[in-house]
């Protein structure tokens, strides 16, 4: 994919934002070939048997006309031979009801292959994407993401429960009418289908802008989504700054948008059923005056006729099926496109194979002349050194951008160096596995992430097989026991995404119970307590001391009042560290600490 910038709307130029282009490619047969790979482990079970009840019931449409016209009509008909006829009247009611059986069956465990298909395909997308790095995630909207998932493979549904077993047996129906209608009468059945290569050269022409619409389509959604996202996450600002009508025309533009291209690909793909019903018609015509030329110089017989006047039905129905399922190939490629676009990224940062466990650690932190960029233009940290003793409490200060949260970054390993090394206990990050190393690690961050469910539930994260006692001790020490007891059902309260029935101070005191319970060597506390009032900051202080015993800490906060007490502050500046020392040593400088504690001090004063 291609990406451009451009405004929606015109009544919305201000808003500008980078969206995905379609890009012209050839059917990609290669990519069908992956998607049925996903169809492997059902091929010894589900498929055989639709396939085998798909078979039977192909035969007995194959079957019942040729009994018929061949039969029925030309011998028993013919001839006044009742018997026969009752015979072949009970045979073929026996053949129906077979036939009837089949299709049960087939649609049964057709849908049964789609649907485990379907599921394992969105789990293993879901899986690598929680695998995937930051980086990953720091160029792509929550909203795009969630497209891909859920919209895109639901695409797919329709191709796995039917599209597949309906391919196959159209292309054994249509060889097979093909072969018995030249086995009949070669004469007609070349003449009824001259008609064929006409209508393949004029539906390749039809392929190119049908599957390019479907493709635009899927984007599109992709937009709306992202918007639909990003929308009800910031509901609240776009309520406190009165933008719901602005809101809603940008809605409209997209949503119009996302509209437009829907009718322009249904338009398209609407098409072809009528130029397949054309060619039928004049398959028929074809099929009236030449065969009665026939019957009347004894060519061919009557029922001769009439088997071919069935098959020329049956064959045009495949034919009309075959081109819906193309227009469904082409939404599924183009679903599959985005689907595999995701599977095929990878990790920036990777696991090595042959990666050390960390069965413990002292939590001994190192940063070796590491240098790191996000991108090639931002440099965020030039040639870092500096240690963290176990057990020692850090502070990192500094303006936005200085580099304070990138180092905690590479710390956790969201994020791996450029240059140097990032080292715990004397082990580069690089050559540990990752869920070890994490599982050493807890960060308590200044947004807190609240998960739908019950606060027990949430507090539990942090470790999944935690007692309930476990976890209610772990809320006691932060202090969050005394407002959960407060609430309706205590610890089995329910709460929704993003914990909106709880306070910012609330949501940031369960953040710590989580941390906590999953008893780490090393915790990050990324601007933990910005948003934390100074009753509740001095509760966190004291739990907190309890809490980072024994413990490597990593304090990141513009708030100086509530680093002092750290081991060691260090002082960042565009990357660079510029002093470090405690709170007594960096105040005798009077350098740049100094020069921000003073400042917040002066702020105070003024307030």
């Amino acid at each position: 994919m291609a990406t451009e910038t451009r405004p929606e709307s015109p009544h919305l130029k201000r808003f500008h934002y980078t969206v995905d282009v379609a890009v012209d490619k050839p059917f990609n047969w290669q990519q069908l070939v992956r998607l049925l790979k996903f169809v492997k482990p059902y091929a010894k079970t589900l498929l055989p048997i639709a396939v085998i009840a798909m078979l039977i019931s192909t035969v007995v449409r194959l079957v019942v006309p040729i009994i018929i016209g061949r039969v029925a009509i030309d011998v028993a008909i013919a001839n006044h031979n009742a018997n026969l006829l009752i015979q072949l009247i009970v045979g073929i009611a026996i053949m129906y009801a077979l036939s009837y059986v089949a299709n049960m069956v087939r649609i049964k465990f057709v849908n049964l292959l789609g649907q485990n298909v379907i599921y394992d395909l969105r789990r293993t997308l879901f899986a690598h994407v929680q695998r995937l790095s930051n980086r990953f995630f720091d160029n792509r909207s929550a909203g795009s993401i969630i497209v891909r998932i859920m919209n895109d493979i639901n695409s797919l549904q329709e191709l796995f429960t039917n599209g597949i077993i309906n391919l196959i047996m159209d292309i054994v129906t249509l060889i097979s009418i093909m072969v018995i209608l030249f086995i009949l009468s070669p004469q007609l059945a070349l003449a009824v289908m001259i008609i064929i290569p006409i209508m393949f050269y004029i539906s390749t022409k039809l392929r190119k802008n049908i599957r390019r619409s479907w493709q635009n389509v899927r984007i599109q959604q992709s937009r709306l989504n992202s918007h639909l996202n990003e929308s009800i996450q910031g509901i609240r600002i776009t309520q406190s700054f009165a933008q719901e009508k602005e809101n809603s025309e940008f809605f409209d533009g997209v949503n119009t948008d996302n509209f437009s291209r829907w009718q322009i690909a249904v338009k398209k793909s609407a098409m072809f059923r009528p130029f397949v019903e054309m060619s039928n018609a004049i398959g028929t015509v074809i099929l009236i005056s030449f065969g009665s030329y026939l019957i009347i110089n004894e060519t061919i017989t009557l029922g001769t006729f009439i088997v071919f006047a069935f098959f020329i039905g049956m064959f045009w129905e495949p034919i009309s099926r075959l081109g819906q399922m193309y227009n469904q190939l082409l939404m599924a490629m183009s679903a599959s496109e985005r689907i595999f676009e995701f599977l095929d990224e990878q990790p920036n940062v990777k696991e090595k194979e042959d990666a050390i466990s960390l069965d413990d650690i002292q939590g001994h932190i190192e940063f070796d002349h590491v240098q790191f960029a996000y991108d090639e233009e931002r440099i965020a940290l030039h040639e870092i050194t500096l240690e963290m003793k176990p057990g020692q409490s850090v502070a990192l200060v500094g303006h936005t951008g200085s580099g304070k949260t990138t180092i905690a970054n590479l710390i956790s390993r969201f994020y791996d160096p450029t240059k140097g090394a990032v080292k715990v206990d004397g082990h580069d990050l690089r050559d540990v596995k990752l869920d070890d190393l994490r599982q050493k690690i807890s960060v308590v961050l200044q947004d807190t992430f609240i998960f739908s469910g019950t606060i027990m539930e949430n507090i539990r994260f942090g470790r999944p097989d935690a007692a309930d006692e476990e976890v209610i001790e772990a809320a006691k020490i932060v202090g969050a026991d005394d407002f959960i007891q407060r609430l309706a059902d205590g610890y089995e309260t329910e709460v929704e995404e993003r914990g909106n029935i709880l306070s910012a101070g609330e949501r940031q005191l369960l953040s710590f119970a989580r941390a906590l319970l999953a008893d780490p060597k090393i915790i990050i506390l990324d601007e933990a307590t910005a948003s934390i009032d100074t009753e509740t900051e001095v509760k966190i202080q004291n739990a907190l001391k309890k809490l980072l015993k024994g413990r490597t800490s990593i304090i990141i906060a513009h708030r100086l009042s509530t680093i002092r007490d750290s081991d060691n502050i260090i002082v960042l500046e565009n990357g660079r560290i510029l002093e470090q020392g405690n709170h007594d040593e960096l105040m005798e400088k009077e350098g740049e600490y100094y020069g921000l504690v003073k400042s917040q001090f002066e702020a105070l004063d003024e307030m």
